[in-house]
Protein backbone atom coordinates (compact mmCIF):
# COMPACT_ATOMS: atom_id res chain seq x y z
CA UNK A 1 0.00 0.00 0.00
CA UNK A 2 1.24 3.51 -0.74
CA UNK A 3 2.45 5.54 1.66
CA UNK A 4 -0.60 8.14 1.61
CA UNK A 5 -2.54 6.22 3.59
CA UNK A 6 -5.84 5.62 1.43
CA UNK A 7 -5.90 2.18 1.31
CA UNK A 8 -8.75 0.19 0.60
CA UNK A 9 -10.96 0.24 3.36
CA UNK A 10 -14.29 -1.14 2.35
CA UNK A 11 -15.84 2.48 2.90
CA UNK A 12 -18.35 3.50 0.06
CA UNK A 13 -18.42 7.07 -1.92
CA UNK A 14 -20.29 9.70 0.53
CA UNK A 15 -23.89 9.61 0.71
CA UNK A 16 -24.18 13.71 0.09
CA UNK A 17 -26.01 15.37 -2.37
CA UNK A 18 -23.28 17.19 -3.86
CA UNK A 19 -21.02 13.91 -3.96
CA UNK A 20 -21.63 13.27 -7.59
CA UNK A 21 -21.26 16.24 -8.97
CA UNK A 22 -17.62 17.19 -6.99
CA UNK A 23 -16.50 13.13 -7.21
CA UNK A 24 -16.90 13.52 -11.35
CA UNK A 25 -14.19 12.09 -13.60
CA UNK A 26 -11.44 14.85 -14.50
CA UNK A 27 -9.80 15.89 -18.17
CA UNK A 28 -6.81 13.76 -18.64
CA UNK A 29 -4.33 16.63 -20.31
CA UNK A 30 -4.85 18.59 -15.80
CA UNK A 31 -5.32 15.04 -14.06
CA UNK A 32 -3.31 15.76 -11.21
CA UNK A 33 -4.87 19.43 -10.71
CA UNK A 34 -8.04 18.39 -10.83
CA UNK A 35 -7.63 16.21 -8.49
CA UNK A 36 -6.25 17.92 -6.54
CA UNK A 37 -9.32 20.64 -6.83
CA UNK A 38 -11.88 17.59 -6.32
CA UNK A 39 -10.67 16.76 -3.16
CA UNK A 40 -10.48 20.61 -2.23
CA UNK A 41 -13.97 21.16 -2.94
CA UNK A 42 -15.05 17.86 -1.37
CA UNK A 43 -13.47 19.37 1.81
CA UNK A 44 -14.40 22.66 1.86
CA UNK A 45 -17.95 21.87 0.88
CA UNK A 46 -18.37 19.27 3.94
CA UNK A 47 -19.00 16.05 1.50
CA UNK A 48 -16.04 14.52 3.78
CA UNK A 49 -16.63 16.62 6.81
CA UNK A 50 -13.37 17.20 9.45
CA UNK A 51 -12.55 14.19 10.90
CA UNK A 52 -14.18 12.00 8.75
CA UNK A 53 -11.97 9.59 6.18
CA UNK A 54 -12.28 9.75 2.30
CA UNK A 55 -13.61 6.37 0.59
CA UNK A 56 -11.48 3.65 -0.44
CA UNK A 57 -9.15 4.50 -2.82
CA UNK A 58 -10.08 2.24 -5.56
CA UNK A 59 -13.47 3.86 -5.96
CA UNK A 60 -12.43 7.29 -5.38
CA UNK A 61 -9.96 6.63 -8.34
CA UNK A 62 -12.68 5.28 -10.31
CA UNK A 63 -14.75 7.61 -10.08
CA UNK A 64 -12.59 10.44 -10.87
CA UNK A 65 -11.57 8.63 -13.91
CA UNK A 66 -7.34 8.94 -12.86
CA UNK A 67 -5.24 6.38 -11.87
CA UNK A 68 -4.27 5.57 -7.91
CA UNK A 69 -0.94 6.78 -8.78
CA UNK A 70 -1.96 10.05 -9.44
CA UNK A 71 -5.16 9.70 -6.44
CA UNK A 72 -1.82 9.18 -4.35
CA UNK A 73 0.30 12.24 -5.86
CA UNK A 74 -2.95 14.31 -5.04
CA UNK A 75 -3.60 13.32 -1.75
CA UNK A 76 -0.16 13.81 -0.64
CA UNK A 77 0.32 17.24 -1.78
CA UNK A 78 -3.20 17.77 0.36
CA UNK A 79 -1.19 15.96 3.04
CA UNK A 80 1.67 18.39 2.78
CA UNK A 81 -0.58 21.45 2.74
CA UNK A 82 -2.46 20.24 5.90
CA UNK A 83 -5.89 19.68 4.35
CA UNK A 84 -5.71 15.61 5.19
CA UNK A 85 -3.88 13.40 7.34
CA UNK A 86 -3.11 9.94 6.84
CA UNK A 87 -3.48 6.83 9.73
CA UNK A 88 -2.72 3.39 9.83
CA UNK A 89 -3.77 -0.12 11.12
CA UNK A 90 -6.96 -1.60 10.39
CA UNK A 91 -9.40 1.66 11.00
CA UNK A 92 -6.93 3.75 9.18
CA UNK A 93 -6.85 5.67 5.64
CA UNK A 94 -6.82 9.11 5.06
CA UNK A 95 -8.83 12.02 7.16
CA UNK A 96 -9.40 15.80 6.99
CA UNK A 97 -8.08 18.00 9.44
CA UNK A 98 -8.40 21.42 7.17
CA UNK A 99 -9.99 23.75 9.91
CA UNK A 100 -11.02 26.88 8.03
CA UNK A 101 -9.22 30.01 8.74
CA UNK A 102 -10.52 32.54 11.37
CA UNK A 103 -13.73 34.81 9.76
CA UNK A 104 -12.43 38.44 9.14
CA UNK A 105 -13.02 40.85 7.05
CA UNK A 106 -9.61 40.92 4.79
CA UNK A 107 -9.50 37.58 4.53
CA UNK A 108 -13.16 38.09 3.07
CA UNK A 109 -11.71 40.80 0.38
CA UNK A 110 -8.54 38.30 -0.22
CA UNK A 111 -10.97 35.82 -1.60
CA UNK A 112 -13.22 38.20 -3.59
CA UNK A 113 -9.92 39.20 -5.24
CA UNK A 114 -8.97 35.79 -5.81
CA UNK A 115 -12.44 35.21 -7.58
CA UNK A 116 -11.87 38.52 -9.70
CA UNK A 117 -13.74 40.44 -7.53
CA UNK A 118 -16.83 40.29 -9.01
CA UNK A 119 -19.96 39.24 -6.93
CA UNK A 120 -23.00 40.47 -8.92
CA UNK A 121 -21.62 37.05 -11.25
CA UNK A 122 -21.39 35.32 -8.38
CA UNK A 123 -24.81 36.23 -6.97
CA UNK A 124 -26.67 36.09 -10.47
CA UNK A 125 -25.39 32.60 -11.16
CA UNK A 126 -26.27 30.94 -7.55
CA UNK A 127 -29.60 32.98 -8.13
CA UNK A 128 -30.47 31.42 -11.72
CA UNK A 129 -29.42 27.75 -10.69
CA UNK A 130 -30.96 27.95 -6.99
CA UNK A 131 -34.55 29.88 -7.73
CA UNK A 132 -34.49 27.34 -11.04
CA UNK A 133 -33.94 23.98 -8.94
CA UNK A 134 -36.94 25.10 -6.36
CA UNK A 135 -39.46 26.10 -9.43
CA UNK A 136 -38.74 22.88 -10.73
CA UNK A 137 -39.29 20.72 -8.06
CA UNK A 138 -42.27 22.51 -7.30
CA UNK A 139 -43.97 21.87 -10.72
CA UNK A 140 -42.95 18.25 -11.33
CA UNK A 141 -43.52 17.24 -7.32
CA UNK A 142 -41.75 15.11 -4.98
CA UNK A 143 -41.40 11.16 -4.46
CA UNK A 144 -41.95 9.63 -1.38
CA UNK A 145 -37.81 9.11 -1.07
CA UNK A 146 -37.53 12.66 -1.89
CA UNK A 147 -39.31 14.15 0.13
CA UNK A 148 -37.51 11.97 2.89
CA UNK A 149 -34.14 12.94 1.87
CA UNK A 150 -35.49 16.84 1.92
CA UNK A 151 -36.94 16.21 5.04
CA UNK A 152 -33.39 14.79 6.95
CA UNK A 153 -31.38 17.71 4.86
CA UNK A 154 -34.05 20.20 6.61
CA UNK A 155 -33.89 18.69 10.06
CA UNK A 156 -30.19 18.88 9.88
CA UNK A 157 -29.54 22.38 9.51
CA UNK A 158 -32.04 23.03 11.82
CA UNK A 159 -30.24 20.86 14.45
CA UNK A 160 -26.95 22.28 13.80
CA UNK A 161 -24.58 23.69 15.76
CA UNK A 162 -23.02 26.67 15.09
CA UNK A 163 -19.39 25.21 13.99
CA UNK A 164 -21.40 22.36 11.61
CA UNK A 165 -23.72 25.07 10.10
CA UNK A 166 -22.11 26.11 7.20
CA UNK A 167 -21.66 22.38 5.95
CA UNK A 168 -24.99 21.29 6.88
CA UNK A 169 -26.64 24.39 5.26
CA UNK A 170 -24.41 23.57 1.92
CA UNK A 171 -25.72 19.67 1.71
CA UNK A 172 -29.73 21.17 2.05
CA UNK A 173 -28.68 23.59 -0.66
CA UNK A 174 -26.99 21.23 -2.55
CA UNK A 175 -30.25 18.60 -2.37
CA UNK A 176 -32.32 20.67 -3.90
CA UNK A 177 -30.28 21.01 -7.23
CA UNK A 178 -29.56 17.10 -6.64
CA UNK A 179 -33.24 16.17 -6.44
CA UNK A 180 -34.03 17.93 -10.03
CA UNK A 181 -31.88 15.03 -11.37
CA UNK A 182 -29.44 17.10 -13.75
CA UNK A 183 -25.73 16.04 -13.11
CA UNK A 184 -25.03 19.40 -14.98
CA UNK A 185 -27.00 21.54 -12.76
CA UNK A 186 -25.65 20.03 -9.82
CA UNK A 187 -21.84 20.75 -10.92
CA UNK A 188 -22.78 24.21 -11.61
CA UNK A 189 -24.19 24.87 -7.97
CA UNK A 190 -21.09 22.70 -6.71
CA UNK A 191 -18.54 25.52 -8.47
CA UNK A 192 -20.69 28.22 -7.27
CA UNK A 193 -21.28 27.04 -3.58
CA UNK A 194 -17.39 26.29 -3.78
CA UNK A 195 -17.09 30.43 -4.75
CA UNK A 196 -19.52 31.41 -2.17
CA UNK A 197 -18.77 29.34 0.84
CA UNK A 198 -15.24 31.02 0.75
CA UNK A 199 -16.71 34.40 1.11
CA UNK A 200 -18.91 32.80 3.69
CA UNK A 201 -16.47 31.12 5.65
CA UNK A 202 -14.58 34.56 6.45
CA UNK A 203 -17.75 35.92 7.50
CA UNK A 204 -18.96 35.16 11.16
CA UNK A 205 -21.55 33.53 12.00
CA UNK A 206 -24.66 35.80 13.52
CA UNK A 207 -27.21 33.58 15.26
CA UNK A 208 -30.00 35.82 14.69
CA UNK A 209 -29.24 35.40 10.63
CA UNK A 210 -29.46 31.66 11.34
CA UNK A 211 -32.69 31.58 13.19
CA UNK A 212 -33.77 33.61 10.14
CA UNK A 213 -31.96 31.48 7.27
CA UNK A 214 -33.95 28.18 9.07
CA UNK A 215 -36.97 29.72 8.55
CA UNK A 216 -36.81 30.64 5.09
CA UNK A 217 -35.37 27.37 4.44
CA UNK A 218 -38.77 25.98 5.14
CA UNK A 219 -40.72 28.21 3.54
CA UNK A 220 -39.29 27.05 0.40
CA UNK A 221 -39.46 23.43 1.05
CA UNK A 222 -43.16 24.42 2.06
CA UNK A 223 -43.31 25.57 -1.36
CA UNK A 224 -42.09 23.02 -3.18
CA UNK A 225 -44.47 20.04 -1.41
CA UNK A 226 -47.44 22.62 -2.28
CA UNK A 227 -46.36 21.92 -5.73
CA UNK A 228 -46.62 25.93 -5.75
CA UNK A 229 -43.89 27.17 -8.50
CA UNK A 230 -44.35 31.05 -7.72
CA UNK A 231 -44.22 30.49 -3.78
CA UNK A 232 -40.92 28.57 -4.51
CA UNK A 233 -39.32 31.08 -7.10
CA UNK A 234 -40.31 33.85 -4.01
CA UNK A 235 -38.82 32.09 -0.93
CA UNK A 236 -35.80 31.12 -2.79
CA UNK A 237 -35.26 34.67 -3.72
CA UNK A 238 -35.92 36.00 -0.33
CA UNK A 239 -33.49 33.59 1.08
CA UNK A 240 -30.39 34.45 -1.32
CA UNK A 241 -31.38 38.50 -1.07
CA UNK A 242 -30.52 38.29 2.56
CA UNK A 243 -27.21 36.22 2.37
CA UNK A 244 -26.09 38.82 -0.40
CA UNK A 245 -26.70 41.91 1.63
CA UNK A 246 -24.83 40.42 4.54
CA UNK A 247 -22.13 39.32 2.03
CA UNK A 248 -22.07 42.84 0.21
CA UNK A 249 -22.63 44.80 3.80
CA UNK A 250 -19.19 42.48 5.52
CA UNK A 251 -17.47 43.06 2.32
CA UNK A 252 -17.78 47.40 2.50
Amino acid sequence: MADTGVGDAVDTLPAEPAADAVFRPVRAGNAFEETVERLLSAIKLGVVARGERFPAERDLATRLGVSRITLREAIRALQEAGYVESRRGRSGGTFVTYVPPRPSRAQARRVLADMGGDLDDLFTVRRALEVGAAVLLAERGLTPDQDALLTGRLAAVDGAVVDDYRRLDTVFHLTLAELTGSRSLSSALTDARMRLNGLLDAMPMLVRNLEHSGAQHHAVVDAIRAGDPEAARLAVNEHLEGSEALLRGFLA
